[in-house]
């Protein structure tokens, strides 16, 4: 029996599924020279003829099981050094169609192809991972002794600041106040993180810098002593007026003083030590395209001209052998200026590894000492990783062999890069693993749910609802990442760089500078805030989390975004429902490494599952204000026709419940009642 309508001759389209997860690919992370096995789904009886399609051969497809409405055809294929691209061709009643990434169509579509890459391998360990991200200054201070001072130095015009008032809101020149988030401080909160389930620290850069974002790196050799131990101190730093950094006593004590360098370094190893006591891992971000005008090679505010054991920077001096590590047009020393920034920005000047062996096999050993003992650490996330070299051939150079040291130092560590667009040339198996998901995740999920900007700089009516923008947006850009990158790509709904989903829940238009912070957090919708924390803990990848996103915090993009954690004025029921979705995701496999299936995209009604050969889950959203009627095809997971649905949690305008309710679908049916602006999680029960 065929629930759904057939189409002509017979035919069910809808029973037609494969993808490259486990359960229709084995090995779905093959090596060089294996044969793999590629199963598809077809409705029973549907075919004549089934083949795969490569670039070099026709291979038949064998039927070998049939169980209620489907069939499934296997077939073997030898793979080479190289990507294997695959389609499947379904030949029935002398008509052909063909199935790939996007679905099943009557035209062979070349760029939608499967594809598998022999040897491309990305974690175990990072596959559905729950991460979160911290701001390490904004999340808590553990220890005041290393706080950074008043007038401890200068940078961009203004004196450094020291936030006394931890729940005030960020400057609009936020770039040199400190409020005192340290490493000690993430240790105090670890028994937190533990508890609300996280897996995956991502911390926002920690090495020596001036600026509380870090990245404009001073030291990639040493985390700052701002953020880990200071032993050797002075108090003097700048008199009022002073903008010469090079006469802050306290300043360069504490960032070139190897005492506290080393002491820093020794405590960060301690600290990665308690965070996997925990079973949690550390991933840190990498910000290799520039470094910063601070940093020992450049040098230029002369902070290491009199510091021992260092050589005098390339701003400084013709003869410094760091010279070639930058882009200088001119040759106008000492106190050169004239040499490339990124994005014209003279605090972040431009690396010049082409021209420089000596900078490419420094960062090169970087990439090495931080995966390998005694740190240990379990990746890098790259910062704006695209923009790096001088052409695209060299970025792409680049990026291999830091792949090739980093697993060499550590297989299983993990790469993770910054990127806007498609990520395809990158994501070949020989770069980075995945990126952080905006495409394919943030900025979907954003326009359904809020019909908002990622920026929260303009609305858009027509987007709230509407499902076909989300899934077109979804199967053209995840058609872009073979699977070992989709299961471990970061979906985030806020960060660092754009607003706090929960503002954007307000639908308004602004920033810090037009509408001020307050209006960040008026008429923000925390109903709509579960609703996506319900997709991004549903939907392939990695759900990773915001420090303070699940605690209520909003805010503009940045530096508004970067309000420190509100510790004591938690939303403690916001929280509790993350630790709930959290532990649904946690407790079935078919979220982190289960295939995507579409079950229902109509206007405000989306409803997709998540499903192994022994599981599904159903997510279904209701985004509209007013009640709605949906009806699920369950047959198309295959449930049998007696069996059981149950609901696992759902939430809506007055709030969530875990209570269970029993459905029994008729004729592969699913029929139901959504409240307004509602979720539901719905699970099969074993028979």
């Amino acid at each position: 029996m065929i629930f759904l309508h057939e189409q002509e001759n017979g035919f069910n389209e809808e029973a037609v599924f494969s993808d490259c997860t486990a359960q229709f690919v084995t090995p779905c992370e093959p090596e060089i020279y294996d044969t793999i096995t590629i199963k598809l789904r077809i409705g029973r009886g549907n075919a004549d003829k089934v083949h795969i399609l490569t670039d070099d051969e026709a291979v038949p497809m064998k039927s070998v099981r049939e169980s209620g409405d489907f069939e499934w055809y296997e077939g073997k294929v030898e793979l080479s050094d190289s990507a294997l691209h695959y389609i499947f061709r379904i030949e029935y009643q002398g008509k052909f169609r063909f199935y790939d990434r996007r679905g099943l169509s009557g035209d062979l579509r070349e760029d939608c192809c499967f594809v598998m890459t022999p040897g491309f391998h990305t974690p175990d360990w990072a596959k559905g991972a729950v991460m979160y991200q911290i701001f390490v200054d904004r999340f808590c201070n553990g220890d005041p002794s290393n706080d950074v001072r008043d007038n401890e130095y200068y940078y961009l015009g203004q004196p450094s600041c020291e936030v006394n008032d931890w729940h005030s809101y960020p400057k609009m020149m936020d770039v040199q106040s400190f409020y005192g988030g340290d490493l000690k401080g993430i240790v105090k909160r670890l028994d937190y993180l533990q508890d609300l389930g996280v897996e995956v620290l991502y911390l926002n850069p920690i090495f020596v810098s001036p600026s509380n974002h870090k990245y404009d790196i001073q030291d990639y050799d040493y985390i700052d002593p701002h953020y880990g131990v200071i032993v050797k101190d002075e108090r003097e730093g700048l008199a009022p007026g002073d903008t010469c950094n090079r006469h802050s006593k306290q300043y360069v004590t504490r960032v070139t003083s190897l005492e506290n360098l080393e002491a820093s370094n020794e405590y960060f190893v301690h600290f990665v030590e308690e965070v996997h006591k925990r079973g949690m891992k550390v991933i840190l971000d990498g910000v290799f395209n520039h470094c910063g005008s601070f940093n020992k090679w450049l040098d230029r505010e002369e902070i290491y001209s009199d510091a021992e054991g260092f050589a005098a920077g390339a701003y400084v001096s013709e003869e410094s052998p760091y010279v070639s590590f930058f882009d200088f047009r001119e040759n106008d020393w000492p106190r050169n200026e004239h040499y490339s920034g990124w994005w014209g920005h003279a605090t972040l000047p431009k690396l010049n590894y082409e021209a420089s062996p000596k900078l490419y096999n420094y960062i090169m050993r970087i990439a090495r000492k931080w995966v390998s003992p005694p740190y240990n650490v379990d990746g890098w996330r790259l910062d704006v990783a695209a923009d790096l070299g001088h052409s695209p051939e060299f970025n792409h150079k680049f990026w291999h062999e830091f792949r090739a040291n980093v697993k060499a130092a550590n297989p299983n560590a993990i790469i993770l890069a910054e990127h806007y667009g498609d990520p395809g040339e990158w994501l070949k198996g020989d770069q980075w693993d995945s990126v952080m998901n905006y495409d394919a995740f943030m900025e979907p999920v954003t326009w359904f749910l809020t019909g908002m900007q990622k920026h929260s700089d303009e609305f858009r009516l027509d987007m709230i609802g509407n499902s076909k923008a989300f899934v077109d947006a979804m199967r053209y850009y995840m058609a872009r990442f073979q699977q070992p990158s989709l299961l471990v790509a970061m979906n985030e709904l806020s960060n660092h760089d754009h607003s706090r989903f929960l503002t954007r829940t307000n639908r308004k238009v602004g920033r810090t500078a037009t509408a001020g912070p307050e209006a960040a957090e008026q008429g923000v919708d925390v109903t709509v805030m579960r609703q996506a924390v319900m997709m991004q803990m549903t939907w392939p990848g990695a759900p990773t989390i915001y420090y303070g996103d699940e605690a209520g915090l909003c805010g503009w993009t940045d530096p508004d975004n970067r309000r420190t954690y509100p510790w004591g004025r938690e939303d403690k029921e916001l929280i509790a429902f993350h630790k709930e979705m959290i532990r649904i995701h946690k407790n079935y496999p078919s979220l982190r490494t289960g295939s995507l299936m579409l079950l229902l995209a109509e206007q405000d009604v989306l409803s997709y599952a998540r499903f192994t050969d022994d599981e599904f889950v159903i997510t279904v959203v209701n985004s509209s204000a007013e009640e709605k009627k949906a009806s699920l095809p369950v047959w198309k997971l295959g449930l049998p026709k007696n069996g059981t649905i149950v609901r696992l949690l759902h939430t809506d305008e007055y709030g969530y419940w875990l209570d269970a309710r029993i459905y029994h679908p008729g004729n592969g049916m699913l029929e139901l009642t959504l409240a307004p602006k509602s979720g539901v999680l719905l699970k099969d029960l074993p028979m």
